[in-house]
């Protein structure tokens, strides 16, 4: 059975370079620029280009250097992944550690490739470095990524070609015949192949890893209150409906509070919106140091807000609004009073409209009782 011809193979992976590359360009142009790590993807499928370019066009001159530049191509698109791996984390490049062993690399490749020439040692070195990369990625992913598709999907590939590497160098390392990039053999068109496949996996997860990071942000935006960061109304209402369900179905208790902050418009009024935006944002931050981990917490309206205890009595949430205006006592000049009301789960008679309505009359209760207090309804 006859291989596929090396040449085909890649220019098939230039041509799929190519696109993934023009891809992965427009991708990072119509992305969020809080997406980073896009313009190293999409110069990583440029450079395996370039690879292809020089690889499968026959050297016109100096067929030494040409093979240099093209073997320096390939090394740097999966070194351009790695960088964008980090990048899409938030963490630095390492630039250091990246251009020491490119550079090394590239020097020992010329050393090899004019001064004493050996494909076998070239081999070698490539495929050492680019198994250097790889590891790098993987643990940086394994450390930093998200448990998702996307990133499991590129931790696969680069496992699976890390495999292929290190068998590729074992091989070439024990046996004196390596063979030819060029020749049309099972062995090197599995090799070949492998390279091929893993930048197409690699510009693949990364896009997907971008998109997916832009469905998490629109998510966000679509539950959370932007000025304060906390859940927004329909947010916090969708996990009470759920909560109320649990507890009809399988009779565990549940509370609300309803908060409202005592005085807010006259503080609005006085010191100007700007202030009173900063206000809204300490009290978030005091409730959610008050408020349990398994706590949801959400803007309901205005300066109004809604916390849902789950698996909570009213005995037991009653201590929570009082952390709450104990946090609200510390001294910060941003300090303010807030009123609370108090409800708990009835039994499967009780709605939810109707928990609602108790907490927001025991709010109004606290409110006509002098403020800065927890009422119960």
């Amino acid at each position: 059975m006859n291989s596929l011809d090396p040449r085909s193979l890649i220019a098939m992976g230039g041509l799929m370079a190519l696109v993934m590359g023009i891809v992965l360009g427009f991708t990072r142009r119509y992305y969020p620029s809080s997406i980073l790590g896009l313009g190293y993807w999409a110069m990583a499928p440029a450079a395996m280009l370039g690879a292809a370019v020089f690889f499968g066009v026959p050297a016109p001159w100096f067929p030494e250097v040409w093979r240099w530049i093209a073997n320096g191509f390939i090394l740097l698109g999966f070194v351009l992944f790695h960088v964008g791996f980090r990048r899409f984390y938030g963490k630095p490049a390492r630039w250091y550690r990246v251009l020491a062993l490119y550079g090394l690399t590239m020097l020992v490749l010329a050393w090899y490739g004019g001064g004493e020439p050996s494909y076998r040692i070239r081999v070698a070195v490539v495929t050492g470095a680019i198994a250097l990369v790889h590891m790098g990625s993987l643990v940086f992913l394994f450390r930093n990524g998200n448990r998702n598709f996307p990133v499991r999907m590129v931790q696969a590939t680069l496992g699976l070609h890390l495999a292929v590497l290190l068998v590729r160098l074992q091989t070439v390392l024990s046996e004196g015949d390596v063979g030819n990039l060029l020749e049309a053999s099972a062995i090197q068109t599995f090799y070949l192949g492998a390279y091929v496949l893993s930048g197409l996996l690699l510009s693949i997860g990364a896009l997907l890893m971008a998109t997916d990071r832009v469905r998490t942000e629109l998510e966000h935006m679509a539950t959370h209150d932007a000025l304060t960061g906390t859940l927004n109304r329909r947010a916090i209402v969708g996990f009470c409906e759920e909560e109320h369900a649990r507890s009809v179905r399988y009779g565990h208790p549940f509370s609300l509070m309803m908060m409202d902050l005592d005085h807010f418009k006259a503080v609005n009024d006085t010191y100007g919106h700007q202030h009173g935006d900063q206000v809204l944002v300490h009290f978030v931050d005091c409730a959610r140091a008050a408020l349990r981990r398994a706590d949801r917490f959400g803007r309901y309206g205005g300066e109004e807000f809604l916390a849902l205890l789950p698996n909570t009595a009213l005995d037991t949430a009653l201590p929570v609004a009082k952390r709450i205006h104990t946090a609200l006592s510390s001294g910060h000049p941003l300090d303010c009073k807030v009123s609370i009301g108090v409800t708990s789960w009835k039994g499967k008679d009780d709605s939810l409209d109707a928990m609602l309505g108790r907490a927001d009359a025991a709010l109004y209760q606290a409110k006509a009782e002098g403020r800065n207090r927890t009422c119960t309804g």
